[in-house]
């Protein structure tokens, strides 16, 4: 027994600090393949992105060989003096005033719907209004083109009547295809909310005479207001890279220049070539996007805390 006991003290005890290099290499282990990945192709990219951004193209004489050198901001100042781009993210801000809470309130209508007992068939309906999500989005956008189109819509008498590819409403026809995809994507986050709801508080609020659409606005909503805050973040930066609608809209409507939204603009200053410009494009409208998400985050964040 004493023998034991000896032994038992000469082992080396294992101490915290052991233990935490333990777990720390079994995080990194973990870890590593995402942060591979993430390096490769995230901060890489935008790290090239930001260097070509401050290159510029210089010719010795009219024909003389291209070359690259160091341009510091002047790429960033062509960006601000570029009418039609700082007119493309106008635009698209507009687009998303009027767009996205138009979907999003219809994604919360459907789901506080699909939540209620008073809609039969929640499984059919579900799916129903998740199917347009599955199509990608280049092709919703050339179905709805030919939909719009006065000679090729088999609704001809409307679209002869009304010109939903002119220039005063091709945008709003755009903005009818992104509400009509993504409008079951969002329903599907804002109803998962809604059914983490504790059934205890339906019951309580019907018990003191409530009924749907006041147990909806007064307990539903207030406690579904993360997830639409996320949809609502989403929609901003999707907003603001619209990008296949108008490419393909091009082929449907003139009125659709290359430079309509801020993607499209980069993507046509890409094709010139001229890299450098659209690389110093791409950097500023990532940031736009993200002050705007991070703005739209700290300001529903704030009224939480006062309310």
């Amino acid at each position: 027994m004493t023998a034991v006991v000896e032994t038992q003290e000469l082992r080396p005890k294992r101490t915290n600090s052991g233990r935490r290099r333990q777990h720390a290499g079994a995080i990194a282990v973990f870890v590593l393949p995402f942060g591979i990945l993430f390096a490769l192709f995230y901060l890489v990219p935008i790290g090239y992105a930001i260097y070509q951004s401050l290159l510029v193209i210089e010719r010795e004489g009219t024909f003389g060989a291209a070359r690259e050198v160091f341009g510091g901001l002047s790429q960033y100042v062509a960006v601000f003096q570029n009418e039609a781009f700082l007119t493309s993210i106008g635009r698209v801000l507009l687009f998303g005033v009027v767009q996205v809470p138009v979907m999003l309130g219809l994604a919360l209508l459907f789901a506080l719907l699909l939540d209620s007992p008073l809609v039969k068939g929640r499984r059919f309906f579900r799916l129903a209004f998740f199917v347009p999500y599955a199509v990608p989005g280049v092709i919703a956008a050339i179905m709805w083109g030919f939909l719009y189109s006065p000679n090729l819509s088999p609704f001809s008498a409307v679209t002869k009547s009304v010109d939903f590819l002119s220039a005063d409403l091709v945008l709003w026809a755009m903005a009818n295809v992104v509400t009509w995809v993504y409008v079951g994507y969002n329903m599907l986050i804002i109803y998962s909310s809604l059914l983490a709801i504790p059934t205890e508080l339906h019951e309580a609020a019907k018990l003191d005479g409530a009924g749907q659409v006041r147990i909806a606005w007064s307990i539903k909503i207030p406690l579904v207001m993360p997830a639409i805050i996320l949809t609502a973040i989403f929609s901003i930066i999707g907003t603001l890279q619209l990008l296949a609608e108008p490419q393909v809209f091009r082929t449907f409507s003139s009125a659709v220049t290359s430079a309509f939204t801020p993607n499209l603009a980069v993507y046509s200053t890409s094709a010139i070539p001229n890299f450098n410009l659209a690389a110093a494009m791409s950097v500023v409208l990532a940031l736009a996007t993200f002050a705007l998400s991070f703005g739209f985050l700290r300001l529903t964040q704030r009224k939480a805390f006062t309310s």
